[in-house]
């Protein structure tokens, strides 16, 4: 006896599916998964560190072309959609869209339910994604940041650490401290890199 395969959906159907749901899912495959953090909820650290990131960017983002969006937009992939804890979208703005427009940057704020998961399958589709150009993982636990960052076509990566780093961020005409990132919070132990 074989199982009942779901029908596969595009973006457009998974979008006005999404509109009828109580809870965020992600595209994956043409099939709708639930969002990881709808399953596990994320911890007030993960969302302070999410704020954090949103709130400084927003600030320094104010006045140019390019605007910051919370998890509730998707980023399209090659495998379906995503939810990135935040999105810097470059594109025209459309008041109804779901989806970020042209995406350069998004950050993924790791926890440890989530840390294998983004540091391997999503980021794999963000550095596929051909807008993207910048990918924040941002550990959650303690002050260390990844960036990946695109240089003319290839992806390289650098690691920061300590409340006294700065991310600079040309690709969008910003900076990100880490001190901002994370503001009001204690740190007991080292993170996991």
């Amino acid at each position: 006896m074989s199982e009942h395969q779901p029908k596969k959906m595009t973006v457009e159907e998974f979008f006005e599916w999404q509109q009828r749901q109580d809870r965020n899912y992600e595209l994956v495959d043409g099939v709708p998964v639930l969002h990881v953090k709808a399953m596990t909820g994320a911890s007030r650290r993960h969302d302070w560190v999410a704020v954090n990131a949103l709130a400084t960017l927003f600030n320094a983002l104010r006045g140019k072309p390019c605007r910051p969006m919370t998890s509730d937009q998707s980023v399209e992939t090659d495998r379906g959609t995503r939810r990135p804890d935040v999105t810097i979208d470059c594109g025209k703005a459309e008041g109804r869209s779901m989806s970020a427009a042209d995406p350069r940057l998004v950050i993924e704020v790791l926890s440890p339910s989530t840390i294998r998961f983004d540091r391997f399958q999503k980021i794999e589709e963000y550095k596929r994604h051909p807008s993207i150009r910048v990918i924040l993982l941002i550990d959650s636990e303690a002050p260390q940041v990844t960036v990946w960052r695109r240089i003319e076509g290839e992806w390289t990566y650098s690691e920061l650490r300590g409340l006294e780093a700065v991310i600079p961020l040309p690709e969008i005409d910003a900076a990100l401290p880490l001190a901002e990132l994370y503001a009001d919070l204690t740190f007991e132990q080292p993170g996991e890199f």
